[in-house]
């Protein structure tokens, strides 16, 4: 049986389970593609394996899924006499740390509005309005950045200041309410964006570009990265990269968790809640923003101190 063909049994089979499993059916028709589709199943050198898992670059997080992707495969294969063994290394590489998100300030997020509101581009079809419209967004819902821009005048309910996110990860369609203060700025731009390139009919792209198009990510990505380097808004931290447009999602989470142990709640009853409004798969997703700002880390210190005070009978300066 050929690697194609035997990938293709493997992907229905999952699938057959209730699994939706895009994500691993895209690595192996990369590995396929890698190795050649027509290649023999249990043929394939162990080298064009490793070579597949190693890329071309330095190692990352990538790696990992790549080598999860197959050894669900050739579980299966060798299960089946598709393949005689399972040709994956049992070490993996030194990969390089996850990327951690740049935490935007407040007065960070206003200079980025400042500055896309002067945003006037020679050669770029985003307008200044749509780009600030999308920044502000994603920091008061948390949306992904595909999210926002998948956004269809449909989905967004100002009247009930609800979102419909239809086209969110693994496939899975979600509600997301708005803040008041949000509703109206939506509002504004929706009534600019109608006058300037009436809609055909309400699936028209609510965030459209100067020809009433949807915008595209990376013309978006481009325009960002001219708004924010005119705000002044870089890292100083050493970080791998710049600021980036989806670091607004990971801004909101963590100003959310702030607030709340501000206010003394219980966090760790509430995080399913934001797992939910974030289109988290699990809690597991968001937990990681629990340490993201010493802020955060800060306000999670003091409701220790506060508790382990209450079960001493009080602290003492």
């Amino acid at each position: 049986m050929t690697l194609r063909e035997a990938v293709d049994e493997y992907v229905a089979h999952r699938r057959a389970t209730g699994v939706l499993f895009d994500s691993g059916a895209a690595v192996l028709g990369t590995f396929c593609h890698s190795v050649g589709p027509e290649t023999p199943c249990a043929e394939i050198p162990d080298a064009s394996v490793r070579a597949f898992l190693d890329g071309r670059g330095t190692p990352t997080r990538y790696w990992e899924r790549k080598r999860s992707a197959l050894a669900g495969f050739y579980a299966y294969a060798t299960s089946r006499g598709l393949a005689s063994r399972v040709p994956l290394p049992s070490q993996a590489p030194r990969l390089v740390p996850p990327l951690r998100p740049h935490i935007y300030s407040r007065e960070e997020v206003r200079r980025l509005l400042r500055a896309a509101d002067s945003y006037r581009p020679q050669h770029s079809t985003v307008p200044a309005e749509a780009l600030r419209t999308l920044v502000l967004l994603l920091y008061a819902t948390g949306l992904r950045v595909g999210e926002a821009l998948a956004l269809r005048l449909r989905d967004v309910d100002l009247p009930q200041a609800l979102l419909t996110v239809r086209r969110a990860k693994f496939h899975k369609m979600r509600l997301v309410p708005m803040g008041a203060d949000l509703v109206p700025e939506l509002e504004a731009y929706r009534s600019a964006r109608c006058a300037a390139f009436p809609p055909h009919d309400d699936e028209s792209a609510f965030l459209a570009d100067s020809r009433g198009r949807p915008l595209r990510y990376d013309n978006v990505g481009h325009a960002f990265r001219q708004v924010r380097a005119a705000a002044g808004v870089l890292r100083t931290d050493g970080a791998r990269y710049q600021p980036r447009l989806h670091d607004l999602r990971a801004s909101f989470a963590t100003e959310r968790l702030t607030e709340w142990y501000r206010r003394g709640g219980d966090v760790q009853r509430l995080l399913p809640l934001l797992s939910t409004y974030l289109g988290h798969a699990s809690v597991a997703e968001t937990e990681p923003y629990l340490a993201t700002t010493p802020a955060l880390l800060g306000q999670a210190g003091r409701k220790f101190e506060r508790h382990a005070c209450a079960r001493e009978g009080g602290c003492h300066a």
